[in-house]
């Protein structure tokens, strides 16, 4: 889509936020031009406020840092803005402050811009010479606060160096107060190169630049750079590079030698280069344990070599000729490409190739083939850069030499290092045309294998950067050669690339691989199917490795030049992947592959897996096992598809096969240990397919073995490491539901009352286990259990579960188990139906109605906590789930057996939930509250209220109603207070969430409560019923933390807005005298945040006139003395600022001396001291003071 009809496909309102998309992802120009012009004429100032100053760099850069990826959006304003800043510069009245703020401007330009762009804006005069040698003269090199003035000025006296007059001249002009100045120019530049290039920080990077401009002049290096390299190689012969300060020096003058050699003409440093190739040699950088001297040292032997060899471009180099995709596509490309292979100019350039080659070449090539091989990948992109530029100056046999070297890097007994930096080699050669046609029969079989190369080391693999530097190969080579020259590998190519782009484990390989295959399409155009493909597998389809081995493999494996290849490759490579994660997914490509070549499948792939899966290799036997499982399967959805059975497709060799693996496994006694953690649910899995399979085992000993496997595995789940206890049990469970449903059933449809109860005994004393994944594993068995087998049995089955459910819910564990139990139960009565007038024992009826909702009902409400949280949040998202799915069936099919009573306790039971504070579970319960509310078929019953939920909740906000956002979920939850059947269990909720902990639950909560108790205000009615269900929901959950706490907390900031002042005016309101004595009840408690909570509430209660106020402030008075200091230092302070705000509580004449004595007593010493202060209180207070109650020593 392009821009104007994303424009115009917007919404109302979407088009400014589309054009901020496109604008972020995209820039057009430097938009903070006035910006950045009003930041810089700022400098002057607030450079003398550092933090100011700061702050206008730290804003500079985040401008600037925008166009990282598009920084040639900044070359129309560089001028203006670096004029400006250097203004500031060459002024000489400006502060040292101003001065190095200037400087961190123009470096962070550089940094984004570049330094080889930007440093070309800085005046490079006659007259700026003197002026920027005497600046970085000034500054301190140890200084590392203003490392990016001496970074720039070393970039500015660089570009002065390149001035076309002679430095001797400027010597007679340099005076200073009339004394002659007697070192020259010449000799300070080089001395000020000579420090940076030893100093620490960043400055070092910059020193090399000005060497490379400064001794490349015509009458510097006339008379200093023999002097210069001297001293070059004995700084780094004397240095040890034992620490950090000798491995800086050491990479500063490694630097300048390879900017020197690079810049430099060839005739001027020829004399040198065996001298310092020879003093490298003795120095073995090779073998430093710094990568960063290892990479400069790689840098400057490829720089020594090409000084070696004569600047010239190899003849026998191969040209493709025009590489453009246009001319790809026209027909007369291809001749054109051929004519162009011969020419006069050609022929006169392989005239001259004879010519000697030095012997130090040999030795450079060395150690870059070395560099190939090194640890680091900087080292080995470095080496790899420098085989392709020494040898596009070789002769043709030399050249081969070298890349037959090359090829030696990909042998098996190298390490990953040699194969990524062979790969990388090998694509610089390729890239540079040094690669010829017919060395391709040699390097595609090499990067076949580097595109598939994974090794173990440990419990992962290495090999990742080895497969996208394979990549880069492919990428590279669709660019270099001609269509016809490779057409051979096409095949090859074409199917390794798409079987890394769609099964590599790692992200950047598959868009590595991707990225080339749409490279090779475009430009070689020859790859089968290639359009068709790079739609469907570009670079973003092929981020999500889901996507990957389900859909693209399948799209690709529908064209026949794939479908073998990847299914072989998934065999030998991914099947026995050392991540689990791979093997199944492997296996499930596999089930979906397996339409595409069913005979292959069959007659191939699965006599290979069936011997594989009873082999040695662990990792290989777990993901054949899976594997013959999906693709049994898929065979006999091919051959249901065919009106064939599976029988028609799998030999018999292979049925018994499958049918002894786990005969075989049992014996060699491979279900124990670590192996048994992996061999226990593949089994299941094969169990699971085989028996969806439909495959001929009735009456056969093996499902008898199986079932014991399946037994046996929930009954010692513990045994099993933590993580792959869910995966068991799924396992186990898929795999116990399919061996049911197809083999214990008899001819007659019903179940082998043998079997039936033998099974359902054992996992209904599987519940009673001490073992807690022994009671989850039990509890789903009864869950999946086919409809045939639950009849006549289900109340036994329904009682065993709720017993659990009951027991352990008043012990407070086997939290999983009741939520697996609560699942079930929806389960086992889905399965069954609802009839009415029917049997208990079968089927949901008007008799079990009452008892299945009220133990759903119940179990909405478990609260249970422990170190991990609100552990019975599970049960009751379970139970949410359970409730809305039986709901629907019973209104679906018998709706009279649901009565208003029991709609009306679900109803308010959700409502609950969705005003409590836990985000995701408040979004479950609000969403089936909806689901059922606006269901059309079948229409949930009895629902209180209706209309007025209809009105509250349009049928809109089913989709647009966010229930994890507080900000929304409040707003209408709140409304339901102002129904009577809703009130308490809404209130009860909201209670949680306005006094919770959490701060934007509770502010968006409170707001709305707030904004509701605002709108009944003037209704006195409404407002009584309102508190009459407050003080209830207090009075039933008095000694309930959970509910008690914040239902306080949410009181007293009820009491601090003034929302009871109508109660006010009635002196000893009975709201008031009730809140107070509930209050008191909680005076002995020895939970400290629920008696802070209550002292709040007293001080907000004290604007209750009448005896309610005395007993309040007896109650306060009495915390002033209580055990624990930090409620007496609580209770001082709450009492300062009631006495503050409600001014008529004390005499006026006693007040200040009440406030002093709050404030100055320190109320956390001992009890004898505060007792007297608090009793001074009492008296000042008018209140009696407390008696101390006399223990009674029996």
């Amino acid at each position: 889509m392009d821009l104007s009809e994303a424009e115009t496909g917007c919404p109302e309102g979407g088009e400014e936020e589309a054009d901020a998309i496109i604008k972020t992802c995209v820039l057009g120009g430097f938009s903070e031009s006035s910006e950045t012009r009003t930041l810089i004429g700022s400098l002057p100032e607030i450079h003398e406020d550092d933090r100011a100053g700061e702050f206008a760099v730290q804003k500079f850069r985040v401008i600037m840092d925008r166009y990282q990826d598009q920084p040639h959006l900044l070359d129309p304003h560089l001028e203006w803005v670096t004029n400006m800043l250097l203004s500031f510069i060459r002024n000489e009245n400006s502060p040292p402050s101003l001065f190095h703020l200037s400087f961190q401007f123009l470096y962070v330009i550089c940094k984004v811009r570049g330094y080889k762009v930007f440093m070309q804006l800085l005046p490079h005069e006659v007259s700026d010479v003197h002026p920027v040698l005497e600046m970085i003269s000034r500054q301190d090199p140890k200084d590392l606060k203003t490392w990016e003035t001496r970074y720039m000025l070393l970039l500015w006296l660089s570009m002065t160096c390149l001035i076309p007059f002679d430095l001797s001249r400027l010597d007679g002009h340099l005076e200073s107060e009339g004394v002659r100045i007697k070192e020259p120019v010449m000799e300070r530049i080089l001395a000020v190169a000579k420090t940076y290039l030893l100093a620490m920080g960043s400055p070092r990077d910059a020193a090399p630049v000005l060497v490379s401009k400064f001794m490349t002049r015509p009458d510097v290096k006339q008379k200093h750079l023999g002097c210069f390299l001297d001293w070059s190689l004995t700084s780094i012969s004397q240095s040890s590079g034992d620490s950090m300060i000798e491995i800086r020096k050491l990479d500063g003058v490694l630097q300048s030698l390879a900017k020197l050699f690079k810049h430099g003409k060839r005739d001027d440093f020829l004399q040198y280069a065996p001298i310092v190739l020879c003093n490298l040699e003795e120095k073995r950088l090779s073998e430093s344990s710094e990568a960063m001297l290892r990479k400069i040292h790689i840098k400057l032997i490829q720089r020594l070599g090409l000084t070696f060899l004569k600047p010239r471009l190899a003849a026998w180099r191969y040209e493709r000729g025009s590489r453009s995709l246009a001319a790809n596509l026209s027909v007369s490309h291809t001749t054109a490409a051929l004519t162009a292979a011969v020419t006069p100019e050609t022929e006169t350039r392989e005239q001259e190739e004879d010519y000697d080659i030095p012997e130090e070449v040999e030795a450079v090539i060395e150690h870059l083939l070395v560099g190939l091989k090194d640890k680091e990948t900087v080292v080995r992109w470095s080496a790899a850069k420098g085989i392709g530029r020494v040898t596009g100056r070789l002769p043709k046999e030399l050249a081969d030499d070298v890349v037959g070297s090359v090829l030696d890097c990909f042998s098996f007994q190298e390490t990953d290092n040699a194969w990524h930096g062979g790969c990388l080699a090998l694509a610089e050669l390729g890239r540079r045309g040094l690669l010829l046609p017919s060395r391709l029969t040699d390097v595609v079989p090499l990067i076949m294998k580097a595109l598939t190369y994974d090794e173990k080391r440990g419990a992962c693999s290495v090999g990742s950067n080895v497969r996208d530097a394979a990549c880069y190969v492919c990428w590279s080579f669709s660019r270099a050669y001609d269509p016809k020259e490779l057409q051979p590998f096409v095949t090859q190519i074409a199917s390794a690339l798409l079987i890394t782009a769609v099964f590599d484990r790692n992200i950047n390989c598959r868009r590595a691989a991707s990225a080339a295959f749409q490279e090779n399409v475009g430009r070689q155009g020859t790859f089968p199917h290639g359009i068709d493909i790079v739609t469907a597998a570009d670079y973003f389809a092929v981020g999500m490795i889901n996507n990957c081995y389900l859909n693209i493999s399948v799209f690709i494996a529908g064209f026949p030049e794939y479908t073998k290849s990847m299914v072989e490759h998934l065999i030998s490579r991914k099947i026995n992947h050392w991540d689990g994660a791979i093997r199944l997914l492997t296996t499930k490509a596999l089930h979906n592959l397996t339409p595409q070549a069913p005979d292959y499948m069959a007659t191939t792939v699965l006599p290979q897996l069936l011997t594989t899966a009873v082999g040695v290799d662990l990792h290989s036997r777990h993901g054949a096992i899976l594997a013959c499982g999906e693709i049994t399967y898929a065979l006999y959805k091919v051959a249901l598809e065919n009106n064939r059975t599976v029988m028609d497709l799998i030999s018999p060799e292979c049925v018994d096969a499958l049918k002894n693996i786990h005969n075989l496994l049992h014996e060699r006694k491979q279900y124990r240990g670590f192996g048994g953690a992996l061999m226990r649910p593949a089994i299941c899995s094969l169990i699971e397919k085989l028996s969806l399979s439909k495959m001929p085992f009735k009456n056969d000993p093996i499902i008898t073995a199986w079932q014991s496997l399946i037994d046996d595995t929930i009954k010692n789940l513990h045994l099993f490491s933590s993580g792959v206890k869910e995966d068991f049990i799924v396992s186990v469970v898929t795999a116990l539901s399919a061996l049911s449903e197809e083999f214990y059933q008899d001819q007659e449809n019903q179940a082998d009352t043998q079997i039936q109860d033998a099974l359902i005994s054992q996992y209904l004393e599987g519940l009673k286990s001490p073992q807690l994944l022994t009671r989850c594993g039990s509890a789903r068995a009864l869950g999946c259990l086919p409809r045939f087998m639950i009849q006549s049995k289900l109340k036994q089955i329904f009682g065993g579960l709720e017993q659990m459910c009951t027991v352990s819910q008043k012990e407070g564990n086997f939290t999983e188990a009741r939520r697996d139990s609560v699942r079930s139960v929806a389960q086992v009565f889905l399965k069954t139906g609802v009839c009415p007038h029917g049997s208990p024992d079968s089927v949901l009826c008007s008799e079990n109605v009452v008892k299945v909702f009220g133990f759903l009902l119940c179990s909405i409400n478990d609260y249970t906590t422990d170190s991990r949280g609100d552990i019975g949040a599970w049960v009751r998202k379970a139970a949410m789930t359970s409730l809305q799915e039986i709901t629907l069936m019973v209104s679906s099919s018998a709706p009279e057996i649901l009565s208003p009573h029991l709609v009306k306790s679900m109803m308010c039971c959700l409502a609950q939930q969705a005003a409590e504070q836990n985000d995701h579970y408040r979004a479950h319960a609000g969403n089936i509250f909806l689901h059922l509310l606006h269901n059309t078929e079948p229409v949930v019953p009895h629902i209180p209220h209706k209309e007025e939920l209809l009105s509250i909740f349009p049928v809109e906000t089913i989709t647009s109603l966010n229930w994890n956002a507080p900000s929304q979920a409040f707003k209408y939850i709140t409304q339901l207070l102002g129904l009577p059947e809703y009130q308490y269990h809404t209130l009860l909720g909201l209670s949680v969430s306005v006094g919770g902990i959490t701060e934007s639950t509770a502010h968006h909560s409170s707001q709305s409560l707030f904004a509701f108790l605002n709108g009944i205000q003037k209704d006195i009615d409404a407002l009584t019923q309102f508190t009459q269900t407050l003080l209830r929901i207090f009075k039933n959950n008095l000694q309930n933390d959970r509910v008690s706490v914040p239902l306080l907390m949410m009181l007293s900031q009820m009491l601090a807005n003034n929302f009871f002042e109508i109660l006010t005016t009635q002196e000893n309101h009975q709201v008031c005298v009730d809140l107070l004595g509930l209050c008191k009840e909680l005076r002995k408690s020895r939970n400290v945040a629920k008696i802070r909570a209550c002292i709040y509430v007293y001080c907000g209660l004290i604007q209750f006139e009448g005896d309610v106020r005395k007993k309040v402030l007896s109650q306060l008075l009495m915390l002033l003395c209580h055990a624990f200091p930090i409620i007496r230092k609580t209770t001082s302070g709450e009492m300062y600022e009631m006495l503050l705000t409600y001014n008529d509580v004390a005499d006026p004449d006693v007040l200040e001396d009440v406030l002093n004595l709050l404030s100055d007593t320190q109320w956390e010493s001992d009890l004898a001291t505060v007792r007297e202060r608090r009793n001074q209180l009492c008296d000042w207070l008018g209140v009696p003071r407390p008696r101390p109650i006399t223990k009674v020593t029996i």
